[in-house]
Order: structure tokens, then C-alpha cells, then sequence
């Protein structure tokens, strides 16, 4: 009997590459992998025409859906992407801001508001810093360029938000710069931060503060999680198990590529000093996959978006994902 074919998508990861390449392959299935290193693309296509079997999907897309009652795709406990989030506020330095408290009363730009990043942020002013961030005026728009991030399909805000669309024709980027906007904290940094001197992160010793951060709560902010296809997984629920058995296992390959002392296999200078500090606080593995390792992330996920009006109250995290192990 052939395998099943099934098409998925998602960024050209390390902890996806034995996938790509073909040095792991899902028992049972031919895995078509289109690399799409565009995030919000791939969340636009999967949610808006469901054309990929499974794909990368953002976490809090998906837990707004689930959330809702109506969602057309199932979870699994792997997680392409994660980021802590400390480090991507970034300020104009004649705004005023010297603290996170200081953002209250300020205009910031955001490339979504229900964006994940932007949600893991907020919380992370509101519950680290004592943010209000019912003072802030949000300014929404595209970071790099004029316009919108992508063509999200967002549910409506549980209570409403004083958020103005960016319609300037500028990108978020250049507002920073120019002093339109006093911050702007999201998933990406503006390329301002690189190039003019007025721009500058909030938090400029943030590998500190994150590590401190881990330290405390064990929350590896988590931004995209695997979905299959609802109907897919219902024809044949093998798949989940199969999927996830194989994405675990790319993750593993890349940690052990990573580890080769004979070469160093990112232009990373320090990657070996890097990898000693993830044997001290990660306890050798930064991205677990699964439910129990995750589970503070997760919980803290939820009630974030519960606290921001994306979610009428948390979801138990047990609820998101589908069995993959019997």
C-alpha cells in the first residue's frame, strides 16, 4: 500500500531540515514539504483556503479558534517557533520612555494586535512591569513596509481596544525613526533599529532579563504550533501520532547536528559557549516538544489572551492538542 501523500508547510527550520531533506521521514506518509519562510503567508493560505494537509499555524490564531467552538484544524505539541519576546521593544529615544512603565499614555505600533508576539509582549509588561496597557494607543500596520501585515483573519476583540489602522504609507519601521510613534514591540525588529540612532530597544541588556525570566517561570515563549487539517485527521487520526513521532525526531537531529565540535554549523562565534548555557538552564534540550514540558508556556498563553479580550477565558491546554501516543 502507498503512503499517504500530505502536503506541508512551514519555515525552512533546523529542527525541520531532516524533514526537508529526507533524513526522517513520517511512518506512513510521503510528506510533500513546501518551505514558505513567510510565516503570515503560510497562516493566511491555511486559515483562508485551507491549502496545505498540515502546516506551521500561529498558536494564538489557533486557540481563538478552538476558543470559539468552530475551529478546522487539530493540534499537535510541536512547536516550530520560539522566541522570547524582551528584546523586540524597540523606542525612540526622544519619546520619553526610559521604563516599560513609561509606554503608558504612548503611541506604539504593532503589526497585529492579536498578533502572538505582540500578546506574549503585553503580557510581559502587564504581569513584569505593571504596565496598564489600557493607557496605550496602538497603531497597527506592517513593520517593513506601508500598509498591513498580511491578510489576517482575525475574530473580533471580546471588548473593545483603541487601535488606529496605519494608513500614513509609511511602515512602522520608519514612524519609529521619525517620531510618529514612540515604540513599536512585535515579531520582528525595525530595520530602524539598525539604521538610525534615534531607535534603540527598551530592554538593551534583554538576554539577562530573559534568561531571568526562564529562570523564574520556565515560560519558553511559544509562536507557532502544527496543525492538520481537521478533515484530514479525522479520515486517517494515525497521522498525529506518525507526524509528531517525525517532527521530535528532526528536532533531535538537528540538537546532534548542532552539537559537532569539527566544524561549527552556524555563524554563530559563540555557538559552543551558547551550547554550554542551554546544557545549564534547558537541561540540554531548548525546544521540547509535547504538552508537560510546555505546559507553563501554555497556560500563560491562555490566560494572557483571556486578560486581553482574545478568549472569553482560558482553555484547558490538554484540550488543544490530539492524542499522539497510545
Amino acid at each position: 500500500m502507498a503512503d499517504l501523500k500530505l502536503t506541508f508547510a512551514c519555515g525552512g527550520y533546523d529542527r525541520i531540515e531532516a524533514l526537508r531533506n529526507g533524513a526522517v521521514k513520517p511512518e506512513g506518509i510521503d510528506l510533500d514539504f513546501l518551505e514558505i519562510q513567510a510565516p503570515r503567508e503560510i497562516f493566511d493560505r491555511m486559515v483562508g483556503k485551507r491549502e496545505f494537509d498540515v502546516s506551521e499555524l500561529s498558536s494564538s490564531e489557533f486557540i481563538a479558534m478552538t476558543a470559539a467552538g468552530d475551529c478546522p484544524f487539530v493540534g499537535l505539541p510541536v512547536f516550530p517557533s520560539k522566541c522570547f519576546r524582551h528584546g523586540f521593544i524597540c523606542i525612540n529615544r526622544n519619546s520619553g520612555i526610559r521604563a516599560p512603565k513609561d509606554l503608558e499614555g504612548k503611541r506604539v505600533g504593532t503589526p497585529l494586535y492579536t498578533q502572538t508576539a505582540a500578546i506574549w509582549i503585553r503580557g510581559h509588561l502587564q504581569h513584569d512591569f505593571g504596565v496598564d496597557l489600557s493607557t496605550i494607543h496602538w497603531v497597527q500596520g506592517a513593520v517593513e513596509k506601508g500598509g498591513s501585515h498580511g491578510e489576517p483573519h482575525a475574530r473580533p476583540l471580546l471588548r473593545p481596544v483603541e487601535i488606529e489602522i496605519n494608513r500614513s504609507g509609511k511602515s512602522l519601521s520608519d514612524m519609529l525613526a521619525d517620531g510618529d510613534i514612540d515604540a513599536v514591540l512585535g515579531s520582528r525588529l525595525p530595520e530602524s533599529l539598525r539604521t538610525h540612532p534615534d531607535v534603540v530597544r527598551l530592554l538593551p541588556d534583554y538576554r539577562t532579563v530573559e534568561r531571568d525570566f526562564y529562570l523564574r517561570t520556565r515560560i519558553h515563549p511559544i509562536m507557532h504550533l502544527v496543525v492538520i487539517r481537521r478533515d484530514v485527521y479525522e479520515r486517517d487520526p494515525w497521522v498525529a501520532r506518525s507526524l509528531y513521532n517525525a517532527f521530535d525526531a528532526a528536532k533531535n537531529w538537528a540538537l546532534h547536528a548542532m552539537r559537532f565540535s569539527g566544524a561549527q554549523r552556524y555563524m554563530l562565534p559563540w555557538l559552543f559557549a551558547d551550547i554550554d548555557e542551554i546544557d545549564e538552564v534547558f537541561g540540554g534540550d531548548p525546544w521540547p516538544y509535547g504538552i508537560e514540558p510546555n505546559r507553563p508556556t501554555l497556560e500563560a498563553l491562555v490566560q494572557y489572551m483571556a486578560e486581553q479580550h482574545l478568549i472569553a477565558q482560558p482553555l484547558p491546554v490538554d484540550e488543544l492538542f490530539v492524542p499522539v501516543s497510545y
